[in-house]
Order: C-alpha cells, then structure tokens, then sequence
C-alpha cells in the first residue's frame, strides 16, 4: 500500500542516472529510495510514511526533479 501521509515523485531523467540515483539512495535518512545495478531508482513505498520532511532529497536534486508531496493538510 503506498504511504498514507507522503508522496513522492521523481523524474525519469534522475531516476535513469545511476549517479543522481545513488545520490539520492544516500541522502535520504529513512530509505525511501533503494537502487538495484542496471535497473531505475525505486521508491520504497513502505518507507514514505516515514518522511520528515527534510527536503535533503529535494536539495541534492536539480529544480523540480524530486516532490515530495503531502497528502494531508
């Protein structure tokens, strides 16, 4: 089930960029980002609800790459 409280997007350019993805798997102090060689950035969805809003993952991306988004207000 994807996260109840959290949504993330990433674009296709970063999601195909084995360094911007490992950038990304780095960052993220809740692991909601896993790479697997040869393969896309995956988004681990049990991990989104695990989001602190920290924008670090936003922050090592070029602009509008990555959005993290509330489902709740």
């Amino acid at each position: 089930m994807p996260g109840m409280f959290i949504d993330v997007k990433v674009s296709e350019a970063v999601a195909g960029d084995a360094e911007l993805s490992a950038k990304l798997v780095e960052v993220c102090p809740v692991s909601i980002f896993a790479q697997v060689e040869n393969e896309p950035l995956q988004i681990v969805e049990e991990n989104l609800d695990e989001c602190t809003l920290c924008d670090l993952c936003i922050e090592a991306m070029p602009k509008g790459a990555v959005e993290v988004r509330k489902l709740y207000e």
